[in-house]
């Protein structure tokens, strides 16, 4: 094979050899042909035309000696073979690896990703054998020469960072974007380290040799030693080697400087150092109370979910219209067994579940909702309800229900009050509509009862100082601009200037700072232009404020005739108008400031306004007081259908309570085929409106319904799914249902009015905020930031394009309860029991309790108290026997006090010490 090898060797060189020296012959017998007849035609030419053609002769000769040939190559074209052989073999092994590299960018990327990192493993193992052993050979020689004279000493801990990083490769391929990151961290951090080495290992120099500097910082550590100890000595250079260490670290650990302190508190608490805060119990206990609020809900509740984008108007509307239809509101399936025995812990957790679905799904509310509800009315207006009171309300005979056949018979139009068609059963009655009896005469609260204000001036001399600063400054500043006018506000004057031809409006409000100096005062605004006008409004504060009372607004409403129950008096505006508006258009309102900024005033200036122009019958309302002593003086007036709410837990059950009652107010304008609530009371009173046969619901017109939140923060700390969840669908749905939000806070921040909330609630109020981005919050625009406080605000209705400037109305505390006792005077409140649940389930869920209560507080107290519950512990502390502490036991696991038995182990202690007295009290049946 050999000798066939070589002899094919030779017969290749020999042919590639018969070539060349073909090819160059070849190249040689053109040229002599070409000279010969170049001379041939010269000779035997004739003389007359020698001269004619010599030039042509010579141009010939000229191009065609342009090319000159080479000379004939002395090694006979053996370089040219040569030449040849390597570019056509330097051209097949480009084409392999062109290839292979077109491959490897068809490669999916996460194969790519971990080919680097098992190639940083390969070197991470090929330095490992290099410098923790001695790898002998030229990779051993390369690891030593590279590594170790790069990286000096530190050499050893080159493999474990190169290992470290291929992990993260492996493990975090979808995070690229932290590799520059690391990448200059690790850079910081091996520089300042290596520098340090080398100060510390003598900071050798060049002519200590190679491995002298191998022995120290290596030629890293050098390069970057060498000058700082030069230039500032070694006590300025470690110091500045130290910070590049420090920040090299951060960079990696991805750290600012300002959470170093939480990231070493959590390193504790891993650790177990350090102990958690107390805030994260409370957080847990938060979390804890909305997973039970959730519990308590209906399953298709929770199935939808709790944001206010499942519900879906559509359906409510679908849902509406076929009920209309006499279709049957939901298959037997879906309900519970009646006939299933229910212990007196299903009955309370049925109550409250079964009246949150009561028109919203479909199924009748509760027999015990429905006493509830049902009681209060009768006992107000004598009737019957109907499906008749259970027997501890009334004595007489429950008639027999009809079949849902007969009553769909029986009229166009089904009963609302019915059950599904299931099986003839009693039903309880429907939640009954908010009403007053019509035998009651109630009157208003006269207007004397407010005080009456002087006339508001309109010029005064502080103006026409103003007015002579502007001029000045327009001067000064060869701004061709005067000032035509001003309208006096009580608070604000509103000066008009108007600009000379081609002067740009930037001119001004380019000057709102030599403004505000001319005119002494930091709170100027500038409005280009004014609404209307082709002037520019400069706002600039009195020195003499006026006070705006809330007597004067409504004298000037009833003055005009406007019998409108929701009107609601705001303030005065610039131009000298009272600001008055109703809250049945607006139709949900966002009043925010701060603290001291007139938020509270404007708050009982509204309640004050529905108390003197509406009825009980008319307004009814819920006041939520979350600081318990800001709406304590409307305590007992007869609008109100439940005692002031000051629990933030208690006020987000109230918010669903209002929620199920607008479900309910929307399922008769759906039945009778109404879109307003508006539209269904004039029907009602005119008796266009009747309900079907076989029903003996009275039907009475629905009253507004208003919800006042004094201070919706609390409320967002305590319970903020549901409350934002309960506010979202009130003021998305709630308008034609004649139910009516405001919502009051003095932290303006985006956790407290949610987006969602902002783009519900159409109408805002701002009173003065001590940020650019709290005005932001309320009125999407700046301008509360230069409010000047008490009662200076920006009112921003719904469909307006900017906010008017006004002073908000004034009412004294005696004012208020004058108003306040009159209408007490007048009629007692009439409370709704089921607006905030809580005492009926207590008494029936306490009565398997019998005559250990006194045991089992003390048994509670003495688990609490220890945090160890232990069945043999009651029995020695208590002197009882095995049964009675077991009873004991299992009392306070189905109260949520200890957790359920995990047999020979003591249980699970649910609550906290702190939280002891609250427990006692929802066993003795009290308020927590």
């Amino acid at each position: 094979m050999k000798q066939w090898a070589r002899v094919s060797v030779v017969v290749f060189t020999g042919n590639l050899a018969l070539m060349a020296s073909r090819q160059s012959a070849a190249k040689k017998a053109p040229a002599k042909k070409a000279a010969a007849p170049a001379k041939a035609p010269a000779k035997k030419a004739p003389a007359k035309r020698t001269a004619a053609k010599k030039a042509p002769a010579k141009k010939a000769a000229a191009k065609k000696a342009a090319p000159k040939q080479p000379a004939p190559s002395p090694t006979g074209g053996v370089y040219r073979l040569v030449r040849a052989v390597w570019l056509g073999a330097a051209h097949a092994v480009g084409a392999v690896f062109r290839g292979i590299g077109q491959g490897a960018r068809n490669l999916d990327p996460a194969h790519r990703k971990d080919g680097v990192a098992l190639l940083l493993l390969a070197l991470a193992l090929i330095v490992a054998a290099g410098t923790w052993s001695s790898l002998q050979g030229p990779v051993g020689d390369l690891v030593e020469m590279l590594v170790t004279g790069t990286f000096g000493r530190l050499d050893l801990l080159v493999p474990i960072l190169l290992g470290v990083i291929a992990v993260r490769f492996i493990r975090h391929p979808e995070k690229p974007e932290a590799n520059g990151r690391i990448v200059i961290g690790l850079s910081a951090l091996v520089i300042g380290v290596l520098g340090q080495v080398h100060i510390a290992c003598g900071s050798p120099a060049r002519s200590d040799g190679i491995q002298g500097i191998q022995d120290a910082g290596g030629l890293i550590g050098w390069g970057v030693a060498t000058p700082l100890t030069f230039t500032m000595g070694e006590v300025l250079a470690v110091p500045l080697l130290v910070l590049l260490t420090v920040f090299g670290l951060l960079v990696v650990t991805a750290t600012p400087v300002n959470a170093i302190p939480q990231r070493l508190r959590l390193l504790g608490q891993k650790l177990g150092i350090v102990q958690e805060d107390a805030g994260r119990n409370l957080t847990e206990d938060d979390e804890r109370y909305e997973e039970q609020w959730r519990e308590a809900l209906p399953a298709r509740s929770r199935r939808r979910g709790t944001g206010p984008q499942a519900y879906d108007p559509d359906d409510a509307e679908q849902e509406a219209l076929s009920k209309r239809r006499g279709r049957s509101r939901r298959s037997g399936a879906s309900q519970p067994d009646p006939n299933r025995p229910k212990g007196p812990v299903d009955v309370a957790a049925a109550a409250a579940a079964e009246l949150d679905g009561a028109v919203l799904h479909g199924m009748p509310p509760s027999p015990l909702v429905a006493d509830l509800t049902q009681g209060v009315t009768a006992e107000r207006t004598g009737r019957e309800e109907t499906t008749p009171v259970p027997a501890a309300r009334s004595n007489e005979p429950r008639p027999p229900a009809k079949a849902p056949q007969e009553e769909q018979s029986s009229a166009g139009v089904p009963d609302l009050t019915k059950a599904p068609p299931e099986a003839p059963r009693d039903l309880p009655a429907r939640a009954e509509q908010l009403q007053l009896s019509g035998d009651i005469t109630y009157a208003l609260p006269s207007l004397d009862l407010l005080e009456r204000g002087g006339p508001g001036k309109a010029r005064s001399a502080a103006n026409d100082a103003v007015v002579d600063s502007l001029t000045t400054v327009f001067t000064e500043f060869k701004v061709d601009a005067r000032v035509t006018g001003f309208t006096r506000g009580p608070t604000v004057t509103r000066y008009e200037v108007e600009l000379g031809p081609a002067v740009k409006v930037e001119r001004i409000t380019a000057l709102t700072k030599n403004i505000a100096y001319a005119v002494a005062s930091p709170d100027v605004r500038i409005i280009s232009p004014i609404p209307g006008k082709s002037a520019v409004g400069i706002e600039i504060p009195n020195t003499d404020r006026e006070m705006v009372n809330l007597g004067d607004v409504l004298r000037l409403a009833e003055s005009a005739e406007d019998d409108d129950p929701m009107l609601v008096a705001f303030g005065k505006d610039v131009e000298g108008g009272y600001v008055m508006h109703s809250l049945a258009k607006m139709p949900h309102m966002l009043v925010a400031g701060a603290t001291g900024s007139g938020k509270s005033s404007c708050i009982n200036c509204l309640i004050t306004s529905v108390m003197m122009r509406a009825t009980p019958e008319d307004v009814r309302m819920i006041l939520v007081d979350p600081k318990r002593v800001e709406l304590t003086a409307y305590e007992g007036i007869p609008h109100l259908i439940t005692p002031i709410i000051t629990n933030p837990k208690r006020a987000a059950e109230a918010l669903q309570w209002v929620v199920r009652e607008m479900d309910l107010r929307y399922d008769d304008l759906a039945a009778y085929g109404y879109r307003h609530i508006d539209d269904f009371n004039r029907a009602v009173r005119e008796g266009k409106v009747t309900p079907p046969e076989g029903s003996e619901r009275e039907l009475q017109p629905y009253p507004y319904l208003l919800v006042i939140v004094d201070e919706l923060a609390d409320l967002m700390m305590v319970a903020p799914r549901d409350v934002e969840d309960a506010i979202v669908r009130i003021t998305q749905l709630a308008r034609a249902a004649g139910i009516h939000l405001v919502l009051a806070t003095q932290r303006p921040s985006v956790d407290v009015v949610t987006g969602l909330i902002k783009a519900n609630v159409p109408s805002r109020l701002a009173f003065a905020t001590s940020s650019l981005a709290d005005s932001r919050v309320i009125l999407d625009q700046p301008g509360a930031e230069k409010l000047i406080g008490k009662g200076d605000g920006l009112f921003l209705p719904m469909g307006a394009n900017k906010p008017t400037r006004m002073q908000g109305a004034f009412v004294t505390e005696e004012e208020v309860a004058a108003v306040v006792r009159h209408c007490k005077d007048q009629m007692t409140p009439v409370f709704r029991d089921d607006v905030v649940v809580g005492t009926k389930q207590k008494k029936e869920i306490d009565e398997d309790i019998g005559d250990d209560l006194d045991l089992l507080c003390q048994a509670a107290e003495l688990v609490v108290s220890t945090q160890f519950g232990s069945t043999s512990m009651l029995q020695r502390k208590l002197r009882v026997g095995f049964a009675k502490a077991g009873r004991l036991m299992d009392l306070m696991e189905s109260r949520g006090i200890v957790g359920p038995s995990e047999g020979s182990k003591a249980r699970d202690v649910l609550i906290k010490p702190d939280d002891l007295d609250g427990v006692l009290a929802t066993l003795r049946g009290e308020d927590s």
